[in-house]
Parts: C-alpha cells; sequence; structure tokens
C-alpha cells in the first residue's frame, strides 16, 4: 500500500492484535478512528502478535520496519509476566527492541505501554515487573503511556471469558485511553 498518511506501528501481543475480537474492534483501529475522528489522517498497523513475549518481538521487528513510520507503540511484556520471566531479561530485550526501532528509523516517535505481571507471581516479582517499564522508558528517552488495561482489567463484563482479553466493549475502552496519551505525539508530528 502506498500512501503520504503517517504510519503508526503497534507492535504487541494478543491483547494488541485484539485475540477474539473482529480485527477492526482491535484496540489499534480505536485509535485509527479516533485520530480520524480529531481530523489526523494516520494509517494504523497493528501488529500484535498472541502468545509474543519480548524476545520475540525483539526478533521479528527487523521486517516491521521496512517501510516508513511516524510512531511506534510497543506493547509487550505481558506474555513474559504471565511466565514468570526474569523482568531484567525483558527490560533488556525492550531497550534492544528500541534501539533496533531507531537504527532503522531515526526520526520515529516510540512510545512504550506499562504493562503489569499478574499477583499470583508474589508482591516482589509484581513490583520488579512494574518498575521495569519507567526504568526503560527513562533509560531508553521514550514516552511511557499508561497500563494498557486500566479501567478494564479485571472487570468480567468488560472482559472475554478467559479474564484476559478485553471484549469490543473493553477494547473501545483501552483504544480510548492508548489515544489521550498518544494525542500529544500525534499533534507534534501530524500538525507540523
Amino acid at each position: 500500500m502506498t500512501t503520504s498518511r503517517p504510519r503508526v506501528l503497534f507492535l504487541g501481543t494478543s491483547l494488541t492484535a485484539g485475540l477474539g475480537l473482529d480485527p477492526d474492534s482491535a484496540y489499534p483501529m480505536v485509535v485509527q478512528r479516533l485520530a480520524s475522528r480529531d481530523g489526523l489522517a494516520v494509517d494504523v498497523i497493528n501488529a500484535g502478535l498472541s502468545g509474543e513475549t519480548s524476545a520475540g518481538a525483539l526478533r521479528r521487528v527487523d521486517w516491521l520496519l521496512t517501510q516508513p513510520l511516524a510512531v511506534v507503540v510497543i506493547e509487550t511484556g505481558a506474555n513474559d509476566g504471565l511466565r514468570g520471566l526474569d523482568p531484567d531479561s525483558s527490560a533488556a530485550n525492550i531497550v534492544a527492541l528500541i534501539a533496533k526501532v531507531r537504527a532503522a528509523q531515526p526520526g520515529v516517535a516510540v512510545a512504550l505501554v506499562q504493562m503489569e505481571a499478574p499477583p499470583n507471581l508474589g508482591p516482589a516479582y509484581t513490583r520488579r515487573f512494574h518498575a521495569l517499564y519507567a526504568s526503560v522508558a527513562k533509560r531508553a528517552r521514550v514516552r511511557l503511556l499508561p497500563f494498557l488495561l486500566d479501567g478494564v482489567g479485571g472487570k468480567p463484563e468488560l472482559n472475554q471469558d478467559d479474564g484476559i482479553h478485553p471484549t469490543a466493549a473493553g477494547a473501545r475502552i483501552v483504544g480510548a485511553n492508548v489515544y489521550k496519551s498518544l494525542r500529544p505525539v500525534f499533534d507534534s508530528i501530524f500538525r507540523k
């Protein structure tokens, strides 16, 4: 597809892919509709992949960077937390991922989405996992977006039967939250 509209890549897990939803209902597409409503013509690319860890995202990012991008939103680590992987390893993977994005596309704006670990791994793990995102964002100088499932996680009426993946209604809330956090980035890039 040839386009002159700025491209926004959402690199993520099944939460980004919209597991169990119509592809048009996944939160990245909600972001695109909200941007269009506000007169910001963007092309959203949903590169969510179910089951992917931060190591997997790092391995596959190169082929996603072959087209010009204006913004890359990174939602990764949820599966690391579900598997109890070492937060230091996750952090190293995310730092390397951001470095690859910047090496391939030096002018791109990068945003990192805060993720959380399930509480069943204990409070020490949960704290370390939570802290890795702010640490990476500061170290890599990227915008840290709030927790992806803020206002949706833990609410049965907004999640599918698995209790993890949002329903279409939940994805609309997630998309609105992400858009609100990305709007300053969009404004600075798209309205030059």
